[in-house]
């Protein structure tokens, strides 16, 4: 692709690599869009890196991961970089869409809406799958044939649905504390009833416990961490339909179940090193 125009906010060096928090025009979402880049130690135009794509939750940022789960000083270990984008589209000017915290501005499920008045900029699944890889990589020394994904609840939700449509783009997955079946609780049924309308044979298509009943799975281990004492685990996470669905449709699931933690970022810097690890054997084999 053509070199990108895109504004450095702030750059600063991190346990021995760069970290980069940077803004540019989106072609696909048609605003201005933020994201943010972790270079580990020793990558370069000679030496590109795999890169693990980091999808943040409700109500984040590109910021959250990077500020908040501890995981530079590991990812510098394993030479692995980080790609963190916003949650959703900011400033469509859409009626309503700062009005709920579940929905609409840092909300943006990481799918294509089809309803208007979202579907002109609420597509976050593209951006995804497409233009931030693209972008990304042109401009920093990340090998896309080497590409995770990796995700906290609605992340988590974005990480394994994009791992399971795309399995030969995202080459390892994990999550944490996943909306995994977003067709069947609050969250989900929320955002796509606004966002996708009311033909569920879509939803499925935005759903990871509908796309492993529909047959698709991924070569590589799922790895989700779920903390039993998180206050949306009977509302809204509901783990044990992917561990059923996995069952179901013989995909490897490593799903891990963690006594008294919760939903928070407290939870995630915990088990942090041990999801960089799992991508960095998949994609480094180590």
């Amino acid at each position: 692709m053509e070199k990108a125009v895109i504004t450095t906010r702030s750059d600063h060096v991190c346990h021995g690599g760069r970290l980069g928090f940077y803004e540019h025009q989106s072609d696909v979402l048609g605003l201005p869009a933020r994201f943010a880049v972790f270079v580990p130690p020793g990558a370069s135009a000679q030496n590109k890196v795999p890169v693990v794509h980091v999808l943040a939750g409700l109500t984040c940022t590109e910021e959250t991961f990077f500020i908040k789960a501890g995981a530079l000083a590991e990812a510098a270990k394993l030479g692995l970089a980080l790609v963190a984008t916003d949650t959703s589209p900011r400033g469509a000017g859409i009626t309503g869409e700062d009005q709920d915290w579940d929905f609409g501005t840092g909300a943006g499920f990481y799918l294509d809406a089809t309803q208007q008045p979202w579907a002109s900029h609420y597509r976050m699944g593209s951006y995804i799958a497409q233009e931030l890889p693209a972008l990304t990589e042109a401009l920093f020394p990340l090998d896309g044939t080497r590409r995770g994904i990796m995700g906290h609840s609605m992340g988590g939700h974005g990480a394994l649905v994009h791992g399971l449509r795309n399995p030969s783009v995202w080459k390892s997955v994990s999550a944490f504390a996943p909306i995994v079946h977003p067709t069947a609780v609050p969250w989900g049924q929320k955002a796509f009833t606004h966002y996708l309308g009311t033909d569920q044979a879509l939803w499925r298509q935005y759903d990871a416990v509908c796309l492993l009943e529909d047959g698709k799975t991924h070569p590589s281990a799922l790895l989700v961490d779920q903390g039993m004492g998180d206050q949306f685990l009977e509302r809204e996470l509901q783990p044990w339909h992917l561990k059923t669905a996995a069952e179901n449709a013989g995909q490897e699931l490593r799903l891990r179940e963690h006594e008294g933690y919760d939903h928070s970022y407290w939870f995630v810097q915990s088990f942090a090193a041990d999801h960089l690890q799992h991508h960095a054997a998949i994609l480094k084999g180590l």
